[in-house]
Order: C-alpha cells, then sequence, then structure tokens
C-alpha cells in the first residue's frame, strides 16, 4: 500500500449541555465527527438507541467542519458475520423511524 494522506486523529470522550457523553473523534481544530446522541428524540436519535440496543458495538458519528453539519455521517462496528445479517435484517424490515423529525442543533464550542 502507498500512503496517499495521513491525519493525526484525537478521540475525546466529552459531556454536553445536557449531559450525554458522547465519543468525537478530532481530525483538525474545527473538524471532527460528532457521536449521534442516543438521548435526543429525533430521528437518528431514536434509532441510533434502538440500534444501540441490539448492536451496542454499533456507532453513528456525524461530520462537523467550521462549526456546521455537512451532513456525511461515519458509521460502523467490528461484528461477525451472523450480527451483521441481523443487523440489516431489522433495519430494512423496520420504518417506525421515519415518524421522527430530522432535526441539527446548534454546535456547542468545545471546551478543554
Amino acid at each position: 500500500m502507498e500512503v496517499l494522506k495521513e491525519w493525526d486523529v484525537k478521540v475525546k470522550l466529552v459531556k454536553t449541555k445536557r449531559g450525554a457523553i458522547l465519543h468525537m473523534i478530532e481530525l483538525e481544530p474545527g473538524h471532527f465527527y460528532l457521536e449521534q446522541n442516543p438521548l435526543k428524540d429525533s430521528k437518528y436519535g431514536v434509532a441510533y438507541r434502538k440500534i444501540k440496543e441490539n448492536f451496542p458495538e454499533f456507532y453513528m458519528f456525524w461530520e462537523i467542519k467550521n462549526n456546521h453539519y455537512t451532513g456525511k455521517l461515519l458509521a460502523g462496528a467490528f461484528l461477525e458475520k451472523r450480527e451483521i445479517d441481523d443487523f440489516i435484517t431489522q433495519l430494512a424490515k423496520s420504518e417506525e423511524y421515519k415518524k421522527f423529525e430530522n432535526v441539527m442543533e446548534n454546535i456547542e464550542e468545545l471546551k478543554e
């Protein structure tokens, strides 16, 4: 393999104003991925909460650049084949999450 680009990445555990403990992957100042808040009663918050009940090793991170959501999402998990089969089956058959709004809140300033 040939290295085309390299980042110094920091993984942080942050606490929001509302008390949620979330993972943050910082690529550079002002550019990071923030874990979806499972406590939020929104389309993605409810979906993430339900996914985490069955697949605790699954994570969703929203890209934030210059204090704005970019609309890009990083999602993944380390699963066995049987687990991913169950995961895909559950996602494909459930449309309950569509009743929730797609709410993007203001980004909180990071305090070091």
